[in-house]
């Protein structure tokens, strides 16, 4: 199986605070993969520095490797704005533009000089329907995003980040303040998109990771603990830490 991201022994410091102790992980071409732990163990920090938005914190220490396609995007010679662009981003708290639905996903390939109409409309309505928003949005492309539910915002920002064609998804906890509902339709729409992306989903709600993650790692305080495919993982874990989270003994 193609590996598309390889983390190599990656420790992250906030001052005298060691945040991610040692970790090395393959990530494989598309499938979805999840990050789960407890609080403050280290998996937001670590997707952050996939993505390089960890280069705006301060006083960071970063030693180790992440490899994307065999370029080291921690030591080599790469911008991170650059990177960002092949790596979608979408986070726990949806933040919609204040615009309209439509504005909100042709403003990244308006950026990038895409300005033709007809050409944006495809954007559009393509980013849409690979989030499960199309339905519920193509007769409603010019109200504001504001007004769109907790649940369709977040599925606006998927589709946001999908308009700009990445390789790599990463989803910080794209669930935590969701309905049910608008929870399956996020899932059906990862479901889907593994076809096309590499995704990496952190979450601390463990029957989310089980039912939609392809390989599942479990961090605790830092330190990677155990990580395979979601089945082994979950019917037959090899460290009793992870047992004894799945089993809801901590966390």
């Amino acid at each position: 199986m193609e590996i598309k991201i390889q983390i190599e022994k990656l420790k992250i410091s906030f001052g005298n605070i060691e945040v991610l102790k040692g970790v090395s992980i393959n990530v494989y071409k598309n499938r979805i993969t999840g990050f789960m732990g407890p609080a403050g163990s280290g998996k937001s920090t670590l997707i952050s520095a996939v993505n390089r938005m960890i280069d705006y914190e301060e006083n960071v220490k970063i030693e180790g490797k992440i490899y994307i396609d065999d370029i080291d995007v921690i030591n080599d010679d790469i911008e991170g704005v650059s990177l960002r662009r092949q790596i979608g981003t979408v986070f726990a708290v949806p933040i919609p533009l204040p615009r309209s639905v439509y504005d909100n996903i042709a403003y990244g390939p308006r950026l990038k000089g895409i300005t033709e109409k007809s050409k944006l409309d495809i954007i559009v309505e393509d980013s849409l329907k690979k989030a499960f928003l199309w339905g519920e949005m193509k007769d409603r492309l010019n109200i504001s995003a504001l007004k769109l539910s907790g649940g369709q915002q977040q599925r606006l920002c998927l589709a946001r980040s999908l308009a700009l064609k990445p390789e790599i998804i990463l989803l910080d906890e794209p669930c935590s303040g969701l309905d049910p509902i608008s929870t399956a339709k996020i899932e059906d729409a990862l479901s889907g998109l593994k076809n096309e992306y590499t995704i990496i989903l952190v979450s601390n709600n463990t029957k989310q990771i089980a039912r939609i993650s392809d390989y599942s790692a479990f961090f605790y305080m830092g330190e990677m603990i155990e990580y395979g495919t979601t089945e082994k993982i979950f019917t037959n874990p090899s460290e009793k830490r992870t047992e004894d989270y799945l089993s809801g003994k901590f966390g």
